[in-house]
């Protein structure tokens, strides 16, 4: 191989590196995953859909995850290196430094503001909510209390929301509808991640499961939270939530995914076995991606 070739193979490896770091650190998968339900907010909402806002709601949605991300590594850049599954993440491992990560950081939340500001004000001040309480109040209270789940579930539970405010430029019954399915889902979702990578947790003193403990009564608290998040997201289908309906094929449908959840919550109850909170935490998964697609189905095909 000749020293030309060389080079230009290192320059390709070296590209390859910056590209994967930077999606590692705006966590490119998470970041569509909420423009995806941010869209499906935003069909729900609208009266006829304007292609232009869709597309300024999926690079504003993204440019804000990103940046909280981008943020919250920042911030935990410590506490990731004593976790094996964050230890090679690009900062606590070296690869890039504190002020490039905080340039694209604050770039992207100036971006993202500013294209969700056109859009409409409430978009730019639910944005900017959500990066503030997720780099300001989640990140810091884990190293503090079980509770910083409950704050984290605020940011989290915004971007379904998002997209209706987007459509209608309001908050109202709707989005505060779309804002609970979002923010309740997270309890069992997030407290079977905390099941699963308790040890880790515990190992970086992060407090990630309720009261702190491995046990039956945090698995009732998941069961709990589950049944809420069932209960809000057929209640749609009562036609008391405004301009938000389902028919009840759907309700029945939305029922089945839910109970899946609890089946599995359920299960993880009687057995207290990784396995079980892996499936459960699968299931949530699958709920929260099939549901906007559901509920959208549900307006646009009947």
């Amino acid at each position: 191989m000749s020293k030309v070739e060389t080079v230009l193979m290192a320059e390709k490896s070296m590209i390859k590196t910056i590209f994967l770091d930077f999606k590692q650190l705006t966590k490119v998968g998470l970041s569509i995953s909420v423009v995806f339900t941010s869209v499906a907010g935003y069909l729900l909402g609208a009266e006829s859909i304007d292609y232009s806002i869709v597309v300024l709601l999926a690079i504003g949605g993204y440019l804000m995850v990103g940046a909280s991300n981008a943020f919250n590594q920042v911030i935990e850049k410590d506490i990731d290196a004593v976790m094996q599954r964050t230890k090679n993440r690009p900062l606590p491992s070296g690869r890039m430094s504190v002020t490039t990560a905080l340039i694209i950081a604050i770039t992207f939340t100036i971006m993202g503001i500013g294209i969700l500001y056109s859009i409409n004000p409430k978009c730019a001040l639910f944005g900017a909510i959500s990066i503030f309480l997720y780099t300001s109040a989640y990140t810091p209270l884990k190293a503090v209390t079980p509770l910083a789940v409950f704050v984290g579930a605020i940011p989290g539970a915004i971007p379904f929301m998002l997209g209706w405010v987007a459509a209608t430029g309001k908050f109202g019954i709707e989005a505060g509808f779309l804002f609970m399915i979002q923010f309740f889902w997270q309890f069992p979702h997030f407290w079977a991640i905390g099941w699963l990578q308790d040890e880790e947790y515990k190992k970086a003193g992060l407090h990630m499961l309720p009261m702190d403990k491995k046990d039956k009564g945090a698995v009732i608290q998941m069961i709990f939270y589950t049944c809420v998040m069932l209960l809000i997201s057929i209640a749609p289908v009562l036609k008391t939530t405004g301009r938000l309906f389902i028919y009840p094929i759907t309700a029945i449908i939305v029922a089945l995914l839910g109970g899946l959840m609890l089946f599995y919550a359920i299960k993880l109850y009687k057995s207290e076995a990784n396995t079980d909170a892996r499936k459960l935490m699968l299931a949530s998964v699958f709920y929260i991606t099939v549901l906007p697609i559901i509920y959208v189905i549900d307006k646009f095909f009947h």
